[in-house]
C-alpha cells in the first residue's frame, strides 16, 4: 500500500486559485498512474483528473478541463492538483489515489480502479 497525504485545501472566492499536493510514501510512487477525485455534500465521488505513471498523459472531466492541471514530481513523490478560474461548482473534498496495477497509462477514471487514497482535503469556493 502506498499512503497517500493531501493538502492545500481552504476557502477561496470564485475566480481564485489553489495547489493542492498529495505527498506519497510506501510503495515506489513512480510506477503507478495517480487521479485526484472529488466529492460535494449528497453526491458521489466522482473523477477530476488522472495522469500516468511518468506524467506523459493527463485526463480531465470536462467540467475542469482549460482550468485544472494535474502533474506529477516522482522525485519528491508528490502529485498536485494546479486549480485556476475556481466556480462554487468545485466545493467539495478533494481525494487522491493511486491506481492498483503498475505503468498505468491514466486511462482509468473509475475509483475502483484504484487502491490507495488519501484522506481528503476540503475546498470551499465562495461566490
Amino acid at each position: 500500500q502506498v499512503q497517500l497525504v493531501e493538502s492545500g485545501g481552504g476557502l477561496v472566492q470564485a475566480g481564485g486559485s489553489l495547489r493542492l499536493s498529495c505527498a506519497a510514501s510506501g510503495r515506489t510512487f513512480s510506477f503507478y498512474a495517480m487521479g485526484w477525485f472529488r466529492q460535494a455534500p449528497g453526491k458521489e465521488r466522482e473523477f477530476v483528473a488522472t495522469i500516468s505513471w511518468n506524467g506523459g498523459s493527463t485526463y480531465y472531466t470536462d467540467s475542469v478541463k482549460g482550468r485544472f492541471t494535474i502533474s506529477r514530481d516522482n522525485a519528491k513523490n508528490t502529485l498536485y492538483l494546479q486549480m485556476n478560474s475556481l466556480k462554487p461548482e468545485d466545493t467539495a473534498v478533494y481525494y487522491c489515489a493511486a491506481e492498483k496495477g503498475r505503468y498505468g497509462s491514466g486511462y482509468n477514471f473509475e475509483a475502483g480502479d484504484f487502491g490507495s487514497w488519501g484522506q481528503g482535503t476540503q475546498v470551499t469556493v465562495s461566490s
